[in-house]
């Protein structure tokens, strides 16, 4: 497990930009955090850092489940909020998408079971009385989930959002 504190919106793009260097096709990054967390944030940090140009915007798919991006490889974000049940992500064809991207999963700790809890779980919170200030914990749910976790703390120590750069 890695906790970070991540004083900006700017560290907490660095934190996604920084794990981005280290994903490949298959893994997935499940979110979680209250709204206004910061989870679109990161999520707008691992994408760019993947290669998505900065005029495609990277946004929330609440109400559209998922939303792909082309990077240097495929990428896929799901907001799993309004599903129900894992036969509903059978039936939209999310295990496929999984499959041939990196996948970051906003609110899908309940389906972690029955999906296969694989990849790394990123919790973001507010920090009590701060408006951009935000506090991260970082877990491997796997063996390549925890090879992550590992390579990530090892990594940002000499990341530029680490040293308040960039």
């Amino acid at each position: 497990m890695l906790r970070l504190e991540l004083d900006s919106r700017r560290a907490t793009r660095k934190l996604g930009a920084a794990l981005a260097s280290l994903l490949e096709v298959g893994d997935v990054v499940w979110l979680e955090g209250a709204l206004g967390a910061g989870k679109t944030f990161f999520t707008r940090g691992l994408f760019r850092a993947l290669g998505v140009p900065e005029e495609v915007p990277v946004t929330s798919p609440t109400f559209a489940l998922l939303h792909e991006h082309e990077g240097r490889v495929p990428l896929a974000h799901l907001d799993l909020y309004r599903l129900s049940s894992v036969d509903e992500l059978v039936e939209l064809g999310l295990f496929e998408v999984m499959e041939r991207s990196v996948t970051v999963i906003e609110w899908g700790a309940r389906f972690r079971e029955g999906i296969g809890a694989r990849g790394v779980a990123l919790t973001l919170s507010r920090r009590a009385g701060e408006e951009r200030g935000r506090d991260a914990v970082i877990e491997g749910l796997d063996p390549r989930g925890e090879a992550l976790v590992a390579r990530l703390r090892d990594a940002w120590p000499r990341s530029p959002a680490a040293r308040g750069e960039g």
